[in-house]
């Protein structure tokens, strides 16, 4: 299954897809899995407030949508929509331990990089 589907299934199953028909714009961060998280990691709020925080630092006023999955405890992918164009899925993963909040902050700057390459593109 792709993220488009992903994406498609997730917005109509929340009823985000009617929210947005009606004017209410959904959340820019998304967060599927989040009960695979370590505790340390803070959980779906944490990684949210993270990559909000350091796209508004490195591409403020950009609009964009992330759906990130949990893969496990070590893992992470996003799907992102930036402009109205989806790009590439993102993927990140730390080797020698489970997510904590030092690498959700390096994870949220990767998502922030290729947001701001993205919104120049």
């Amino acid at each position: 299954m792709g993220w488009e589907t992903v994406m498609a299934s997730v917005l109509a199953g929340a009823g985000l897809a009617s929210a947005t028909v009606a004017g209410v714009t959904p959340a820019p961060c998304q967060v599927i899995g989040a009960e695979k998280l370590p505790a340390a990691a803070g959980g779906a709020e944490a990684i949210c407030a993270a990559v909000q925080h350091a796209i508004s630092a490195q591409a403020p006023g950009v609009r964009y949508r992330a759906i990130v999955k949990v893969v496990g405890p070590a893992r992470l992918t996003t799907a992102l929509v930036v402009n109205g164009h989806q790009l590439p899925d993102q993927n990140f993963a730390v080797m020698d331990r489970n997510l904590n909040p030092a690498s959700l902050e390096r994870f949220a700057h990767s998502i922030a990089a290729a947001v701001a390459k993205a919104s120049k593109a």
